[in-house]
């Protein structure tokens, strides 16, 4: 239990360590000041844009970079649908494989231009390689990438910046951040035991009768699998994602992944910091998300340690949850491992979460509910703040002080827009597709377990969805029509309504005049304040969507407690 223990402390540590050095990297990139990569790096950026007639100097409105983002991200989702297919006549397809279903090729390629990586397939047996490093590996850099330009417009709109240009951002983003750790970490991972290779799959004799031979997969994994963690995409590619041996055969690999998966979300906490002149502040926002983060963890790992009360009645003796979960990673790394994946929107997996505990359930779920524990790829970052503005709005009414964020006042079309965002459009794709398929239990859902558990499973498939994560309580019978057209109507949802409702927001904020600070001004850097917005963030997430937690996880615990599960 202690050595669990101490590899989830290790592992926190570590992230905190990285994240001030990381953040201020960042910023340097997106303040335009020099850092140690341009002479490399700087020809490039200058070879692509010059290629796209991008005109660096030009800056944006909410609106034009909206729009820009929304062009390139839909010209992007027509051409990986049109490889998948396709992939039956392109290259690099030693299986021969052919074109999955449409609704399936589309549903895969919206889930992963959105950065979700929603997967109704299975890698190995659905994707050829040239469809999942120059499809699926091309998405996982470029929806990435978007999601932190839209972080940086939106702390440069925070700050009174004009929010500069979406394609030089999404260009820096991936050529000075995403690519050079990338490329190390493909190098670090190959040396750690994941393959790199476009041979076909391994064909050797079975141990149990020589005579009998059995077909191993494998592919051009490490490069893959680095930019999945690091680019919060989640995407595994083989079925069973990162408890598969290629994509994370031991406790090192499975350490760089952790640590890659929240490394971007921290960081750019501070560097909004830096961008705003008040590391001070930073820490204090940066503490709301680690703090309730250290909770979920604490709740999860305890609950698969102790493991299933009825299960341990029947052996007479308390032993750990290790259903649908690898040995090599146990209770403490798998816990470590969902918590992770779903506080930052990242949904790689290396266990079943359908197996967990409802504890582990009900934090899954709530990660995916608040969106800001770190949240999504940039995203997070955004929503954090939304929230932010919102407690101003919220404390400033409570205490008579003047509602302002960083010497500019919040009035109406801030609050409606922060108020759009975190109370309507996440609820909305989550809950009425849920209603309609749980209407339907039979004939739409494909629930594989009963009860509370069941309906658990359908919540979680569209709360994944709309909140980018990807991740799947896994038993659900999803890859039908429904499910992958309902998905990928809360895959957009959840992804560019509050794309443009957060730029609309940052132009706002950009356009306001600064006004000096009085004694009536609600000071925001402080520790009373941030936990006010804690206060508020839970809340709010919890007048949402707590009947629907307390309908599945905690329902289903207090049922394992009567014995009845």
């Amino acid at each position: 239990m202690l050595q669990g223990w101490i590899q989830i402390a290790l592992t926190l540590l570590i992230v905190v360590v990285i994240t001030p050095f990381f953040g201020r990297y960042m910023a340097r990139v997106f303040l335009g000041q020099r850092t140690f990569l341009d002479s490399v790096l700087h020809p490039l950026d200058q070879v692509i844009l010059s290629l796209s007639g991008v005109r660096i100097q030009e800056g944006m409105t909410g609106w034009q970079y909206a729009r820009a983002m929304l062009y390139s991200n839909l010209t992007m989702l027509v051409f990986i649908y049109l490889i998948f297919m396709l992939q039956g006549g392109l290259p690099f397809n030693p299986t021969g494989l052919t074109a999955p279903s449409w609704d399936l090729a589309l549903h895969t390629a919206i889930s992963f231009v959105t950065n979700t990586n929603q997967q109704h397939y299975s890698g190995e047996t659905t994707y050829s390689y040239f469809s999942q490093f120059a499809a699926l590996g091309f998405m996982m850099f470029t929806s990435a990438a978007t999601g932190i330009a839209v972080a940086i417009a939106f702390i440069r709109g925070l700050t009174g910046r004009p929010l500069g240009n979406f394609y030089v951002d999404l260009i820096q983003s991936i050529t000075r951040i995403l690519l050079p750790i990338s490329i190390v970490g493909a190098i670090v991972l190959m040396a750690a035991g994941i393959p790199e290779t476009l041979a076909g799959p391994a064909i050797i004799p079975t141990l149990e009768n020589p005579g009998i031979s059995q077909a191993i997969a494998r592919g051009p994994v490490a490069h893959y699998e680095i930019i999945k963690e690091l680019g919060e995409n989640g995407g595994g590619f083989f079925g069973i994602n990162s408890a598969h041996p290629f994509e994370n055969p031991n406790g090192f690999t499975n350490l760089i992944e952790l640590v890659a998966i929240l490394s971007i979300p921290t960081s750019l906490i501070i560097t909004y910091g830096i961008f705003a002149n008040n590391l001070k502040q930073a820490w204090l926002v940066y503490s709301i998300p680690f703090a309730i983060l250290v909770i979920f963890i604490i709740i999860t790992a305890i609950g698969e340690y102790q493991g299933n009360s009825a299960v341990n009645a029947l052996l007479g003796s308390e032993a750990p949850n290790l259903e649908g979960k690898e040995v090599r990673f146990g209770w403490a790394q798998s816990a470590l491992f969902a918590v992770f994946t779903t506080a930052s929107m990242c949904g790689a997996v290396n266990s079943l979460h359908d197996s967990f505990m409802p504890t582990g359930g009900f934090v899954t779920l709530s990660n995916m509910f608040l969106q800001i524990v770190f949240g999504g790829q940039g995203t997070g970052t955004a929503y954090l703040f939304a929230y932010l503005i919102l407690a101003v709005f919220v404390t400033g009414l409570m205490v008579g002080r003047t509602p302002e964020f960083l010497g500019r006042k919040i009035e109406k079309r801030e609050v409606v827009l922060a108020s759009f965002l975190i109370l309507l459009v996440h609820p909305i794709a989550i809950l009425i597709p849920s209603a309609m398929t749980l209407a339907f239990p039979e004939q739409l859902a494909g629930i594989s377990n009963p009860g509370f558990h069941g309906l658990s499973q359908v919540i979680y498939e569209y709360a994944s969805a709309a909140a980018n994560n990807g991740s799947g309580f896994e038993g659900l019978g999803d890859a039908t029509l429904w499910w992958n057209l309902s998905t990928s109507f809360s895959l957009l949802a959840g992804r560019y309504i509050p794309i443009v409702s957060l730029l609309l927001l940052a132009d706002s904020m950009s356009r306001k005049q600064p006004v000096p600070a009085t004694a009536g001004t609600l000071r925001t850097d402080t520790g009373l304040f941030t936990g006010v917005t804690a206060g508020v963030i839970l809340i709010l997430g919890a007048l949402t969507f707590f009947p629907v937690l307390a309908l599945g996880p905690v329902a289903e615990a207090f049922q394992i407690l009567k014995g009845i599960g």
